[in-house]
């Protein structure tokens, strides 16, 4: 395993294959740890207790799970139903031994108002139930959130719930295509940003909605704002786990070997030529002249 990228992990969505093809290719291409999707685990052939032993074996960590979705700001049945779900996903972390849950602003039309404060205590309540199960909730901004669209709003409704094990994931890619400042990073406490999910672009997001074609970081148009903005959170102080994915219908199309090497070279490259932690490599041309390959 290479030190310097102990902290890159891959997100599964990223790959084809079966859950075991997977985390193998990820184990192959150096990585140590891995960002696994709740429907990996639901959708197992084996069934849920053969994908976590499959989990297990891979000897890689599960930096975090992903996502509950649509869970603040619900009232009524809406409501007592997503505290079921989230429930039922902080055991899946327990028994994964995954200490993180990654909990996405809801896009549901349901969501009443934008009361941020009710926002806060959902939060507040989400976090106190995992407590016992020793996870942090990593609340994360999405371009469709009804309410909460961007990782400011995100950091705000954090604050306002006040609790331990409640802190910030960031989406790059989505906080650099929406043109947040990266001034904004300052106003977040370094020790309550619990996850930074890094992608890169080739083209910018759709006209009326939609996604980016999603590459890995280093390979697009974002490349030099992405570096800039983890140089940014190193500096203040970050140090948890970096999340890479690539999502788009190529990848899904390739062997799962060939993606996680692609990652491997992403993570280098932030690791070395970005952050500097060995001896610095030529620049970006070293990480789009391997594309060629």
């Amino acid at each position: 395993m290479n030190d310097n990228i102990a902290d890159f992990g891959l997100d599964t969505a990223t790959l084809a294959g079966p859950l075991e093809h997977r985390l193998g290719a990820l184990r192959e291409a150096g990585f140590s740890q891995v960002l696994l999707q709740a429907r990996d685990l639901a959708a197992h052939a084996g069934g849920f207790d053969a994908a976590v032993a499959a989990v297990k074996a891979s000897g890689l960590r599960v930096a975090a799970l992903q996502s509950l979705r649509d869970f603040e700001g619900l009232q009524g049945p809406l409501h007592d139903y997503k505290v079921d779900v989230a429930k039922a996903m902080l055991e899946t972390c327990r028994a994964l031994g995954c200490r993180l849950l990654v909990v996405t602003s809801s896009t549901a039309a349901a969501q009443p108002g934008g009361d941020v404060d009710a926002m806060a205590r959902d939060l507040r309540k989400l976090a106190m139930l995992a407590v016992p199960m020793g996870v942090r909730i990593a609340y994360k901004a999405v371009a469709a959130g009804r309410h909460v669209n961007d990782f400011a709003i995100a950091w705000d409704v954090v604050s306002r719930a006040d609790c331990p094990n409640l802190g910030l994931g960031l989406d790059a890619c989505h906080a650099l295509g929406a043109c947040t400042p990266l001034d904004t990073l300052d106003d977040i406490d370094p020790e309550k940003l619990f996850l930074v999910q890094l992608a890169d672009a080739l083209s910018e997001a759709p006209a009326g909605g939609g996604h980016a074609l999603e590459v890995f970081p280093g390979e697009g148009m974002l490349s030099a704002r992405l570096a800039e903005l983890v140089v940014r959170l190193d500096r203040l102080g970050y140090r948890g786990a970096y999340g890479l994915s690539a999502c788009n219908d190529d990848a899904l199309q390739l062997p799962p070997a060939r993606v996680a090497q692609r990652a491997r070279r992403a993570a280098e490259w932030l690791a070395e030529d970005v952050l500097r932690r060995s001896m610095p490599l030529p620049n970006l041309m070293r990480l789009r002249g391997a594309q060629a390959d």
